[in-house]
Parts: structure tokens; sequence; C-alpha cells
């Protein structure tokens, strides 16, 4: 069974950073592509970033380039988004997602 969940969220000031990990297990981890995802209060699920199964390939969405960045630790099956620069606009629950299934998700709210 795969199971998917997440950490790190929070609220943070505009500007700050937060680190999210993502403890996978119930498959094996390193065979896969990785990716996070987030839903905003009122909106649809959007796509954030993904990563190739050995790490060396990452993505993002327009809205994130050049602040977050992904990464991964296969040995320890662990998924990592590191947010810096955190808009409120990125107030969101965030949700590691391998295929279609994702855990519970970390909340994470950026206010003054």
């Amino acid at each position: 069974e795969v199971q998917l969940v997440e950490s790190g969220g929070g609220l943070v000031q505009p500007g700050g950073s937060l680190r999210l990990s993502c403890a996978a297990s119930g498959f094996t981890f390193s065979n896969y592509a990785m990716s996070w995802v987030r839903q905003a209060p009122g909106k649809g699920l959007e796509w954030v970033s993904g990563i190739g199964s050995g790490g060396g390939s990452t993505t993002y969405a327009d809205s994130v380039k050049g602040r977050f960045i992904i990464s991964r630790d296969n040995p320890k099956n662990m998924l990592y988004l590191q947010m810096n620069s955190l808009q409120p606009e990125d107030t969101a629950v965030y949700y590691c997602r391998r295929g279609q299934a994702r855990g519970q998700g970390t909340q994470v709210t950026v206010s003054s």
C-alpha cells in the first residue's frame, strides 16, 4: 500500500522559508518520479514541481520557479520541497504525489 506522509508546513511571514518533507513507504521509492502539488482555499489542485526517479531531472511551475527547490533522498525514501521567498499566494495545502496517490497534506500559510 502506497503511503505518503507530508510534514513541515506552518505559518510564515512573507519572504520567509519553509522546508516540506514527504516520507514514502509501501513501494520502491527510487523507481518512481515524484511531485508536489498544492491546493489553495477554494481552488483546484495545482502542480508545483516534479523530480525524476534518480533526482537528476527537476521541473517547476512558473509560479514557483527560482524560489522553490525539489529534492529527494532515495536511501531514506524522502521527498523534499525547499520553499524560499514565500508569498501570500503560496498559501495552500501541499501534497506529495506519486501518480494519483497523495498524502494527507501539510498546510502552508503565508501571512504577516
